[in-house]
């Protein structure tokens, strides 16, 4: 048993160094970096999610943490966040909820958008946990983009949902 329990291992260890690309710096999303949706009472919603769900919940919603698959030594995390029915954070989209997606090269990423003619809603905003812009999709999705620095969650603390 310990000797397919080091197989593993280093067959682990080998995919993560055949796929690791540190110095990738190709414009894309690389993940889910949060859902956010429309809910009449933010604070109920919470506390039912925390109840019924197990979410560690915060002012925001919950954050739940996860490990980066090319650096397994770093913390990421993806937000679920409940946001005031009627809150104009969506607009101009019509629609319930917005994706937020975690991307690399959101600068890189923003040419490539603005030479396929896709929505920007507004400029790179730059802030110490990441960078954040704001397009819409060919359905009328608003979609944030967001270039985390992921250390900056890490060192604030508190409850993470893991």
């Amino acid at each position: 048993m310990e000797k397919a329990t080091c197989g593993i291992k280093e067959y682990m260890e080998d995919k993560t160094k055949d796929t690791a690309q540190p110095n990738d710096v190709t414009p894309k999303v690389t993940g889910l970096g949060g859902i956010f949706f429309f809910s009449e009472d933010t604070e109920k919603t919470k506390e039912w999610y925390s109840k019924n769900l197990g979410l560690e919940t915060n002012e925001w919603g919950s954050s739940f943490e996860f490990r980066n698959a090319n650096r397994p030594e770093e913390i990421n995390y993806c937000q679920w966040s409940p946001f005031k029915q009627g809150s104009e954070y969506f607009s101009p989209s019509k629609k319930e909820f917005m994706v937020n997606y975690r991307v690399q090269n959101i600068e890189g990423l923003v040419e490539k958008l603005k030479s396929n003619g896709v929505t920007l809603l507004d400029s790179i905003a730059s802030y110490d946990y990441g960078k954040f812009v704001h397009i819409m999709d060919d359905e009328g999705n608003k979609i944030e983009l967001w270039e985390p620095i992921d250390h900056v969650f890490t060192e604030m603390g508190g409850k993470t949902t893991k």
